[in-house]
């Protein structure tokens, strides 16, 4: 649409002067003074047409030209702006893949030293189950054993008492 208007522009004037032309040569056909003194003015007038078109012409042309410039300008800063602003998502995510990465290496390392740590935990969790199997096997034994005692002991004081009633009986019976 722009190139199309242009086109027009720039035929305007061409057509002008084609009319200029034509005057100049009619002018030159027919000789008569009054002829061409109104031929004159023709001209100068389609010359001062002419001129004034090529002076609207060049300041359209110059604005254009302005609003092209401007609109360079603009896309100059934009450009500017959106390099900026990739420097700084690049900063930004730099240090965060430095710092990522040393937590990662740590982690790995932190891995590395709580395999054998779980090992050896696993390894005293057994031991402990089989010394607390052990414990609780010895403490119900001990609990037998007290249980076995207290009835030898009560039987032993009651074969005793016994013992001793048969001889005060006996005693008894001396008397």
């Amino acid at each position: 649409m722009a190139a199309a208007r242009q086109m027009l522009i720039e035929q305007q004037p061409s057509v002008q002067m084609q009319r200029v032309k034509n005057l100049g040569i009619m002018s030159c056909n027919i000789g008569s003074p009054v002829m061409e003194d109104k031929e004159e003015d023709m001209s100068r007038s389609a010359l001062a047409l002419f001129r004034e078109k090529e002076e609207e012409i060049e300041r359209k042309k110059m604005e254009v030209r302005d609003k092209v410039h401007a609109q360079l300008g603009r896309v100059e800063e934009e450009t500017k702006r959106l390099a900026d602003i990739r420097e700084e998502l690049e900063a930004l995510t730099d240090p965060m893949k430095k710092e990522v990465g040393l937590v990662r290496k740590r982690i790995d390392t932190v891995n590395k030293e709580l395999k054998p740590l779980g090992q050896t935990c696993q390894k005293k969790e057994r031991e402990y189950k089989e010394a607390l199997e052990a414990l609780n096997e010895k403490s119900k034994e001990k609990a037998q054993l007290v249980t076995k005692l207290m009835e030898l002991v009560s039987e032993s004081e009651r074969l005793r008492m016994k013992k001793l009633e048969e001889l005060s009986k006996n005693i008894d019976t001396l008397k």
